[in-house]
């Protein structure tokens, strides 16, 4: 957003001395991201825009003057790559909080919105943070669905939507492009929608997860130039290497120590190496925040405060081709962040658009939601389901036993086999396992529920749904038995979406999620109670194992553009060859019956 002209022509004439600085911040140490230096000077404003940043003490001419003695100035900082639905807030309430915690712009890629709602999605997206302090970047989103063909969401994007949503001047690039599949075997689908961002003239995020060797040069060769899908230092490194712009994420805490340690090995810090959230949930972005936390844990694990700094400001500016963002110096918009210490972050002030807005991690002034934007509501489009939903059957067998393909491990899923036993219709599910349920909820076809079994995510003591599953947000429901799983998911219908768990024939804990079945209407600090009080009670159904079989992999699990076996509403699929595999190895019925044991729970 450019500032006017006359503004301008005032911090010309400021900058000269020949009329006052509007607002003269003074005696901070001033966070050079150009030099890396800390230099002692004052910085002077005039509408929203920095006009002048000279020597401590030369200038006293200002309609307002504040002293920052013995305090750090830094640009705000920048999230260049993040998912606000995961906060399950509205645009305006996750801007409330992140601006206190000195983020003042970031690159949003709704594609959860737009996998529920296809372009209404998008649009609701710009529309409902058009009037924000925060500056809100859009990307358009190419992965509705993630993985064609193996999955169905609420809408289908190709070239045209693409083209569409590109002419849109909030929109900045294209979104990470997930189908790696499409892209190196030439998908028709993936080359229009990467063209259209190529013709644009726009940033192509990448999502690169594990690419290597030649299928990484040929995703750089496709056009793509960014990756947040980092798996270790190793895998950063080449990607810098390759040309990619990494953007380091906060959402993968575990990576840290590594990733940093392999940058510490290269001579020179690129400028293509940022920072992004990804994902946070409500609560932990409450407690203990976004890119500020992301960059304290950089800091802990041995970066330079100003290098860390840098990823979020400078070089987030360059990604994101914001030349008026990223550095204090005359020209800028000054969005500002002031910090009492470089060794752990903690915004102390907050100045966007030459203005505070916050200080001491309080809004000076309430965000006001937007005006004439109406959130989109009833998007589960499922009729109350039974018991009988969620029993998991073997073609018409009563009694017999069958050999069946499942599902082993959490976030890196693996194909098993195992031999179960089928008593009147139902699979008596083995020890150690659990069922995984998925049902599509967008009204685009009424194919019935799919189920599969999980192996190493435990014996689940009830069950978890959720209608906010990545990336076509389906309705997921893992569990062993058949009554509390159907009361999970009654709840979640009943209250437009959410996560839930039941228990021992109760609701155990429900956070609704009414605004396309992802996003809250409860202030941030009840639904971060809420859903921290959740995810705690969850560990009474779950066993979790960090890292990989935590709360968060309930979000994921049905990831089927991954590597791997994943259940979607299409049936059990394989991401590694992009085929959806039958269950079913073989089969034997046995004409006379068990005894009258009902199915495990």
């Amino acid at each position: 957003m450019s500032s006017s002209a006359e503004t301008r022509r005032r911090a010309v004439q400021a900058a000269r001395g020949e009329i006052p600085f509007d607002l003269l911040l003074t005696d901070a140490q001033v966070v050079d991201m150009a030099t890396g230096e800390l230099r002692e000077a004052d910085v002077g404003i005039v509408g929203d825009i920095i006009a002048s940043v000279h020597p401590r003490g030369s200038r006293t001419d200002a309609g307002e003057r504040r002293s920052l003695a013995g305090c750090f100035l830094s640009p705000g900082l920048m999230d260049t790559h993040v998912h606000l639905e995961s906060s399950h807030l509205p645009p305006e309430r996750y801007a409330e909080i992140v601006l206190t915690q000195g983020t003042t712009a970031l690159f949003w890629d709704p594609h959860e919105l737009a996998n529920v709602l296809g372009v209404e999605g998008v649009r609701y997206a710009i529309d409902a943070s058009r009037h924000l302090p925060l500056q809100v970047m859009v990307a358009a989103p190419s992965s509705v669905p993630s993985t064609p063909g193996l999955e169905m969401s609420g809408a289908d994007f190709a070239g045209a939507e693409m083209d569409t949503m590109l002419t849109w001047p909030e929109v900045r690039g294209v979104a990470e492009v997930m189908d790696m599949h499409g892209v190196l075997h030439g998908s028709e689908r993936m080359q229009e929608i990467v063209q259209a961002g190529l013709n644009s003239g726009k940033l192509i995020e990448g999502h690169a997860r594990g690419l290597s060797g030649a299928d990484l040069q040929a995703y750089l060769a496709a056009g793509v130039t960014s990756d947040h899908e980092l798996t270790s230092g190793e895998d950063a490194l080449e990607k810098l290497r390759a040309g990619l712009t990494i953007e380091i994420r906060g959402s993968h805490p575990y990576l840290l120590p590594e990733i940093v340690k392999a940058l510490k090995t290269l001579p020179h810090l690129s400028s293509q190496i940022t920072v992004c959230t990804d994902d946070v949930p409500p609560d932990m972005l409450l407690e203990k925040g976004g890119i500020i936390a992301l960059l304290n844990q950089l800091i802990e694990h041995g970066l330079s405060a100003i290098d860390a700094l840098r990823f979020a400001t400078l070089n987030a500016a360059i990604r994101l081709q914001r030349n008026d963002l990223g550095l204090i110096a005359a020209g800028r918009r000054a969005d500002l962040v002031v910090f009492d210490s470089l060794e752990k972050l903690q915004a102390l002030e907050v100045y966007v658009a030459g203005k505070p807005i916050a200080r001491h991690g309080v809004l000076l002034q309430p965000i006001p939601p937007a005006t004439g934007v109406t959130p989109p509501r009833d998007t589960l489009r499922l009729a109350s389901l039974s018991a009988d939903d969620f029993y998991l059957r073997v073609g018409g067998i009563r009694h017999g036993v069958a050999r069946l393909r499942h599902i082993r491990g959490a976030r890196f899923t693996r194909w098993g086999e195992v031999d179960v036993a089928i008593r009147d219709g139902r699979v008596i599910i083995p020890e150690g396992f659990s069922l995984i349920w998925v049902k599509h909820r967008h009204g685009r076809h009424q194919a019935t529920p799919q189920m599969a079994l999980l192996e190493g995510w435990g014996e689940l003591r009830g069950a978890i749904a959720t209608s906010y599953s990545h990336d076509s947000h389906n309705l997921v429901v893992l569990g062993r038995d058949a009554g509390e799983m159907a009361l999970a998911a009654n709840q979640l219908i009943a209250s437009g979406g959410g996560m839930a768990l039941a228990q021992q024939g109760e609701i155990l804990a429900h956070v609704a999620m009414p605004i396309a079945g992802m996003l809250s209407d409860l202030p941030a600090p009840e639904l971060a109670r809420q859903f921290r009080q959740l995810r705690d009670l969850s560990a009474r159904v779950a066993d979790w194992e960090p890292p990989y079989r935590v709360f968060k992999a309930i979000e994921g699990t049905c990831l089927a553009c991954n590597a791997g076996p994943h259940l979607t509403d299409l049936g059990l699929t394989d991401g590694s060859t992009r085929r959806i595999v039958d269950p079913l190895i073989a089969c034997r019925e046995i004409p006379e019956p068990y005894n009258n044991e009902q199915q495990g729970a």
